[in-house]
């Protein structure tokens, strides 16, 4: 078995300044030699508006791997020091909308964290501090997304989160 890879979680609420406290973490810790590994897909021209502005904003000698899906692949296929799982989130509502139950969408978590062997920086919203959503679709995602946050945080060697732009060390 490979030995396990040093795992960064970060977390925090829309527009908390996660995405750009993981790039200057990854550039801290790798300079130029960093896989972006994006989960986003553009379905709409808002969707296409964000990732545009997400990949402005990273170095242009980072590669980028784009995977909705299929994420413990295109870690594997990565071969830089550093790889940055941008995001979660995303990944998370993916596999819900592809129609996978519950429990095979925490496989998946899990078997991402047993199969890493690089420094993963993994940014994902924390959706459990607002109300109670009113519809079992949104219930369901914010529970899911919930138990991947904590096995990510619980397995992580550094845990952070953003609050208006201010990082706050967890672990």
């Amino acid at each position: 078995m490979t030995k396990a890879g040093k795992l960064i979680y970060i977390t925090g609420g829309a527009r908390s300044g996660k995405s750009s406290f993981a790039e200057r973490q990854a550039l801290h810790l790798s300079g130029h030699a960093v896989t972006y590994l994006a989960t986003a897909q553009a379905f709409d021209g808002e969707m296409r508006a964000r990732i545009e502005r997400h990949q402005s904003d990273r170095p242009a000698e980072w590669i980028t791997l784009e995977e909705p899906l299929d994420v413990v692949t295109a870690l594997q296929a990565a071969h830089t020091p550093t790889v940055l799982l941008d995001c979660l989130s995303l990944w998370v509502s993916n596999l819900m909308l592809a129609e996978l139950e519950d429990g095979e969408v925490l496989a998946r978590v899990d078997d991402l964290l047993r199969r890493n062997t690089a420094t993963l920086i993994v940014v994902s919203n924390e959706v459990g501090l607002g109300i109670v959503p009113d519809n079992a679709l949104a219930r369901r995602y914010r529970d899911l997304l919930g138990w991947a946050n904590q096995r990510f945080a619980a397995a992580a060697d550094e845990a952070h989160l953003l609050v208006s732009g201010l990082p706050l060390r967890l672990k």
